[in-house]
């Protein structure tokens, strides 16, 4: 057992700033890194010493391991906490970081390694019959056996990058004539991603529910489970709106998944934070997917329906103390949804988008929670990941979350760049998310741009006319003046008016 005295964490933006805080609760010193394009950035003013460690490329400062060590070095750091991106998932650099008697604040580079390529993962699950998604064992090898095993499984097939995720080295085929040409980009997407051009097939679930289980375990293999999230509201198979707890899936399948995920982090002798992620069916089958070995973007949703700090839990494991609650502990209250805001445009096939933030004003008030790394002013670098904050809301149920995630929403003010914030308040207020009956397939089926474009212009058609109402009505009844305020929500997407009597 180690005590932690001061902690560096690898990362930048609000995930660097949600460690930090929680490190100062703990009264453990904090070291920042930032690139030359993050210097102005929040985490930089907050840590308690912080250090420019390159250029604005991820490759020349983020990624770079040996001046990261160097930097620890120097300013006697205890542990660093990688955050999620970047080296967090990368089993040398834990192991480097072991070598030169630090702590990671993470799972051991045998679980990284083990997890970090789903063909070996599926293999340590099969161990303990965790459901597998039909498919290969291992990676393509023979082409033509490979077409063959498609065939027994079935169209459609999903062609699989063996290393990394986040939808990268991904194909759909959806009969044998498309086999060859989307291996040959599912290949080659995977060398470029993670230098690993390896490929396996799968079975394509058509419309399925991706629901993760939030783990936690000690060095002394004691494990539970934090309940579940939903995430099947994605675009380019990445996650844009998660909520917990799941409303697919009942209490007797959330108990079955969370003994799987237990099991799934025993099969590599996991401990720390991690997310062990399934698929389910329409006939409510789940298989499981993958694991990460991380903290995920959307821990907060599972802190808030469990009362439960995973990073603080994630340093005090790092320090080999031991777990000081059961999974009989572990209660399960509320309803928590985050809306991850992207600087993108909607309008343009979610397409990233640069510039300056000349507004940005956060919602607030009972139940809203924003973790972002930006302030009014700043500009969103073309370097890194284009989200700007996660916005999440908490209620006593499901209902009552959403009706605080719009009202959220439209108080959440943003211009100089375009944002997923309208995209984000179409998915609160569709049939499809409200009943519950959404998938992974959501944006496809249900998400047009000109629908927003054509709710926007009716809303500020209305808005108008009320307005001119107002202005009449006052002006023939001679009562008190009206002042008009104009509100702009500043995402170029909404455009609020509201009359006040003057006192």
């Amino acid at each position: 057992m180690r005590q932690i005295k001061k902690i560096l964490v690898a990362n930048r933006g609000e995930i660097a700033l949600r460690i930090m805080r929680t490190a100062r609760e703990m009264n453990i010193s904090t070291v920042a890194i930032f690139s030359e394009a993050d210097r102005k950035s929040p985490h930089v003013r907050f840590a308690d010493e912080a250090v420019c460690i390159g250029p604005a490329p991820s490759s020349e400062s983020y990624l770079n391991a040996e001046k990261i060590i160097n930097v620890c070095k120097a300013l006697h750091v205890d542990a660093i906490h990688p955050g999620y991106g970047f080296l967090s998932e990368n089993a040398e650099f834990a192991s480097l970081v072991k070598k030169e008697g630090m702590i990671f604040i993470g799972p051991s580079p045998e679980s990284i390694e083990i997890m970090g390529n789903k063909l070996a993962a599926k293999q340590a699950a099969a161990r303990y019959n965790i459901p597998m998604v039909p498919g290969t064992d291992t990676a393509i090898g023979d082409r033509q056996a490979a077409k063959q095993k498609a065939l027994e499984i079935g169209y459609p097939i999903l062609i699989k990058a063996s290393a990394g995720g986040g939808g990268k080295g991904m194909r759909i085929v959806e009969n044998e004539s498309g086999f060859d040409e989307q291996m040959d980009r599912a290949a080659s997407e995977a060398l470029a991603s993670f230098g690993d051009s390896s490929v396996f097939i799968e079975k394509y679930i058509t419309s399925p529910k991706h629901v993760e289980i939030q783990i936690l375990g000690d060095q002394y293999g004691n494990i539970v489970h934090l309940f579940e999230r939903e995430c099947s509201v994605q675009r380019r198979h990445q996650k844009v709106i998660e909520e917990a707890p799941s409303v697919s899936i009942t209490p007797e399948t959330r108990a079955e998944m969370g003994i799987c995920a237990i099991n799934v982090a025993k099969s590599c002798g996991y401990y720390g934070a991690g997310t062990v992620e399934f698929i389910v069916d329409e006939q409510s089958r789940f298989y499981f997917l993958e694991m990460n070995t991380r903290l995920q973007v959307e821990h907060p949703v599972t802190e808030l329906i469990t009362g439960i700090d995973l990073v603080k839990q994630m340093i005090l494991i790092a320090e080999g103390k031991q777990l000081t609650f059961t999974q009989d502990h572990i209660t399960l209250k509320g309803h928590a949804i985050e809306a991850r805001v992207y600087a993108e445009d909607v309008f343009n096939n979610f397409l990233p988008d640069v510039g300056t933030l000349h507004t940005y004003v956060k919602p607030d008030g009972n139940g809203i929670r924003v973790d972002d790394g930006f302030e009014q002013e700043m500009e969103i670098p073309i370097y890194y990941d284009p989200m700007i904050a996660k916005l999440i809301a908490y209620g006593e149920n499901r209902e009552e979350a959403i009706r605080k995630m719009t009202r959220a929403i439209d108080e959440y003010q943003i211009s100089g760049v375009q944002t997923t914030l309208p995209f984000c308040r179409f998915v609160m207020t569709h049939p499809a998310f409200v009943n519950g009956s959404y998938d992974t397939n959501f944006v496809s089926a249900f998400f047009k741009p000109e629908m927003l474009k054509t709710a926007l212009n009716t809303e500020t058609s209305e808005l108008a006319a009320l307005l001119s109402a107002v202005i009449l009505t006052g002006s023939e009844s001679k009562k008190e003046p009206v002042e008009t305020i104009h509100s702009d929500s500043g995402s170029r997407w909404k455009s609020r008016l509201y009359p006040r009597s003057l006192k």
